[in-house]
């Protein structure tokens, strides 16, 4: 996939739509603030054990540009990340980070406008001693995350794209938002109760 700008204008109810359940994270990986931007981009996929953040900040140093750094953090007791952190990577041109953990520095990171998906936040910082390899598939949200695979997320959630099912993705994506737009509500709503009556008379529903 060469074109993954393309996933900024689709939006994760659309990719939740094609892609099912099991390629969206939980409803604890949200924005720390808003109103904020869509990301899109590669993952660039980091794991740390409890306690520790020191890949995370080993990965702001060598993430591509345009990337988005998903973390499995191993607690939800210390921040893995906090205000200079979120800088550089700000500054590096990263996307935003996407951490199944906690920061701390939120004041600082919404001034900045750097966008953080997490769980939340701590002010208490973790350690930097565990050594772990960066790159390897990460379990984050409940969705297991490979290094490449597209992270599109806003306030309605984070979607994962399977890299070798991008191409497919977009493409369905964009017929679906076209024939979206081309439909008017009242389009819908007939279309809806005539799929919503059948369901219900399958259903045996007598009302």
């Amino acid at each position: 996939m060469d074109d993954v700008s393309a996933f900024q204008d689709i939006p994760p109810t659309t990719l939740a739509d094609l892609l099912g359940r099991g390629q969206v994270m939980d409803a604890g990986l949200r924005p720390l603030w808003g109103p904020g931007p869509r990301i899109a981009g590669p993952a660039f996929t980091v794991r740390c054990p409890p306690g520790d953040n020191l890949m995370l900040h080993a990965a702001i140093h060598r993430a591509p540009p345009g990337s988005v750094i998903v973390m499995a953090a191993g607690d939800l007791d210390y921040a893995v990340a906090g205000g200079n952190v979120c800088a550089v990577a700000h500054r590096r041109g990263i996307a935003g980070f996407v951490i199944d953990g906690v920061i701390r520095d939120l004041g600082e990171i919404r001034a900045m406008g750097f966008p953080v998906f997490a769980r939340g936040v701590v002010p208490c910082p973790g350690g930097k001693s565990a050594v772990l390899p960066l790159g390897e598939p990460v379990r984050c949200g409940g969705v297991e995350v490979h290094a490449g695979d597209i992270v599109v997320a806003d306030e309605e959630g984070v979607a994962v794209v399977p890299a070798g099912r991008a191409d497919q993705v977009l493409a369905d994506a964009g017929k679906k938002l076209g024939k979206e737009a081309g439909e008017s509500l009242d389009a819908w709503e007939a279309a809806h109760r005539a799929r919503i009556d059948r369901i219900l008379a399958d259903n045996g529903y007598q009302g």
